[in-house]
């Protein structure tokens, strides 16, 4: 089912549903505090945001950023095909509950998605199969099924797997060991960084200009205001767009084919070259000579 509701989301076929169930605290990341279960004011009555195209201007960043990894369609057409959480406060309780486990759910099948494409056949790829298997299974569960998960016990039983996905990925490369690395605002320009194992790193606000991150681990690295201009990411394992959406950039910074320079990253367009401006009709008059 997670083929056809995708991994990634799409606003279109969701009802807001990351704009009313999570709650938010007035940070650098939210302009005000919201609790649980409360719509965002700026969501329209057709689901869509009042202030999208200005989110960064007007103090959300943090929205920017957030991708619920397909879980939002799945719970509005799939869990609850039809319904609205506006037109009943009983089902929303259980489609926000809802939301909140098939979010975490659908972030597994990602990675195990990525770790599949990097795992040759053999006893560890048939293990990540399983597991995905196992985690679309809990994510297609009925309202009352999904209440039942117990998420962190299932992401425990996969991290392993997935750490086994970037050793095997990464063997070879000598990478250093950071996981879990407290690297806030961090000099690491141009640092060698190949395949290192990052996972769970903060690195907000580092200096990562022309560092070499190629078949590095960045699973859940905190990558918030990090100066990305001239890396190279190309090969960089378990990179998500909302990562490179909540760094910053340049086009210079190599990613992989997969994912995308966000627009907010300097030096993506060229600035227009204004046209010389028109010269006035009729003969054109000479200066007199010194």
């Amino acid at each position: 089912m997670a083929e056809t509701t995708g991994l990634r989301g799409d606003c279109a076929r969701c009802i807001g549903l990351c704009c009313v169930a999570p709650a938010f605290a007035a940070s650098a990341d939210f302009a005000q505090h919201k609790p649980a279960g409360r719509p965002c004011p700026h969501l329209r009555t057709d689901s869509r945001c009042g202030i999208h195209d200005e989110l960064r201007e007007r103090g959300y960043p943090g929205c920017v950023v957030f991708d619920c990894f397909g879980a939002g369609q799945r719970v509005s057409q799939v869990t609850y095909p039809g319904r609205d959480w506006r037109d009943d406060p009983d089902t929303a309780a259980g489609m926000f509950a809802a939301f909140t486990v098939a979010r975490p759910l659908h972030e597994l099948l990602w990675y195990l998605t990525e770790a599949l494409a990097l795992t040759p056949p053999g006893p560890l790829r048939d293990a990540l199969n399983a597991a995905r298997d196992a985690t679309d299974t809990l994510a297609a569960g009925t309202p009352e099924e999904l209440a039942a998960v117990d998420v962190d016990a299932h992401r425990g039983r996969v991290n392993p797997l997935l750490s086994a996905a970037s050793d095997t990925a990464r063997a070879g490369t000598g990478g250093a060991d950071r996981r879990g690395a407290m690297l806030l605002g961090a000099d690491l320009r141009g640092a060698d960084l190949t395949g290192a194992n990052l996972r769970g790193a903060c690195l907000v606000g580092a200096d990562l200009r022309g560092a070499d991150l190629r078949r590095a681990d960045v699973t859940g690295v905190d990558l918030r205001g990090a100066d990305l201009r001239g890396a190279d990411l190309s090969s960089t394992l378990f990179l998500h767009q909302s990562q490179l959406d909540a760094a910053r950039g340049d086009r210079r910074t190599a990613l992989p084919g997969t994912l995308r320079h966000p627009g907010h990253w300097t030096g993506l367009t060229l600035t227009p070259v204004r046209p010389p401006a028109a010269r006035p009709a009729g003969p054109t008059r000479r200066r007199p000579r010194r």
